[in-house]
C-alpha cells in the first residue's frame, strides 16, 4: 500500500498552537501528530508515503526527512499555490492504481489494510472512511410551517450525523475529474462523482478517531495520551 498525506494547510483554526509551526508538527506526548499517523500506517503495512506540503514545508521536510528513521519511504510533493484538499493529488506522479489519502492532522486506530481491502472489493472509484458524530444544539429548537406557526418544539436537541473522517482510498481513475493547477476540494470531488452518478463507497468505523483541527480537539488529544501511545506500539 501507498498513501498520500495532505500536510499543506495553514492550520488557522488551531491557533495559537500553529503560530510558528505547521499543524502536522503540533505535538501530542512529545510526538508530532503526523509522526503518530505515519507510525499507524506503517503498522498496517504502508511502506511509501507521498507528503503534499505547502505552508512551512521546509519544517515538515526537516522533521521527517526521507522516512528512513521511521522505517518507511517518504517523498514530497510541494504546491506552489494552495490547491485545497484534492487538487494536490494531481501533482503526484506514478501513483499506484489504488492508494490511501489522509489529512495530516488525524489520530486514529483504524486498520488501513482492512480499509484498503474493503475499497478493492467494492470496485468503487472512491471509498470514504466515516464515523457517527452527535452534535448538541444549546437552544430550544422550533419547528414551524411556511406561515411561521409553531408545530413542534425541542429543548436542546441532539442530532446524529455520518461524517467523513478525512481518510479515503482513491482509485487513480478518479483523478481524471481533478483539474490541473487550480483549487479542487473534497467537496468538489464528491459533487462531481454524484453528478455523474458514480458509486461512492463508505467504510463505517466506530473506533478511535480525532481530527485535531481546533484547540478543543487538541486538548482532547492530550487527554488521550495512553490511547495515542498505543497507536505507535
Amino acid at each position: 500500500m501507498e498513501a498520500v498525506i495532505l500536510a499543506g494547510g495553514k492550520g488557522t483554526r488551531l491557533q495559537p498552537y500553529t503560530a510558528e509551526i505547521p499543524k502536522p508538527l503540533v505535538t501530542v506526548d512529545d510526538k508530532p501528530i503526523i509522526e503518530i499517523l505515519l507510525a499507524r500506517m506503517k503498522k498496517c503495512g504502508v511502506r511509501k508515503v507521498h507528503l503534499a506540503v505547502n505552508h512551512l514545508a521546509h519544517l515538515v521536510m526537516a522533521a521527517l526527512g526521507d522516512g528512513s528513521r521511521l522505517g518507511m519511504e517518504i517523498v514530497y510533493s510541494r504546491e506552489e499555490t494552495p490547491l485545497s484538499t484534492v487538487g494536490p493529488l494531481k501533482l503526484i506522479k506514478n501513483l499506484p492504481e489504488h492508494f490511501i489519502v489522509a489529512n495530516g492532522d488525524i489520530l486514529t486506530d483504524i486498520d488501513f489494510q482492512t480499509l484498503f481491502d474493503h475499497h478493492i472489493r467494492s470496485r468503487a472509484k472512491l471509498t470514504v472512511g466515516t464515523q457517527q458524530r452527535t452534535s448538541k444544539i444549546d437552544y430550544g429548537v422550533l419547528e414551524m410551517d411556511a406561515g411561521g406557526t409553531v408545530g413542534g418544539f425541542r429543548e436542546k436537541p441532539k442530532y446524529t450525523f455520518v461524517v467523513s473522517m478525512g481518510i479515503y482510498v482513491f482509485s487513480r481513475e478518479v483523478l481524471k475529474l481533478v483539474p490541473e493547477g487550480r483549487k479542487f476540494g473534497f467537496d468538489d470531488l464528491m459533487l462531481a462523482l454524484l453528478e455523474r452518478r458514480e458509486p461512492i463507497n463508505t467504510f463505517p468505523f466506530d473506533g478511535f478517531w480525532l481530527d485535531v483541527g481546533r484547540p478543543d480537539d487538541y486538548r482532547q488529544a492530550n487527554r488521550e495520551v495512553e490511547k495515542i501511545r498505543s497507536l505507535m506500539d
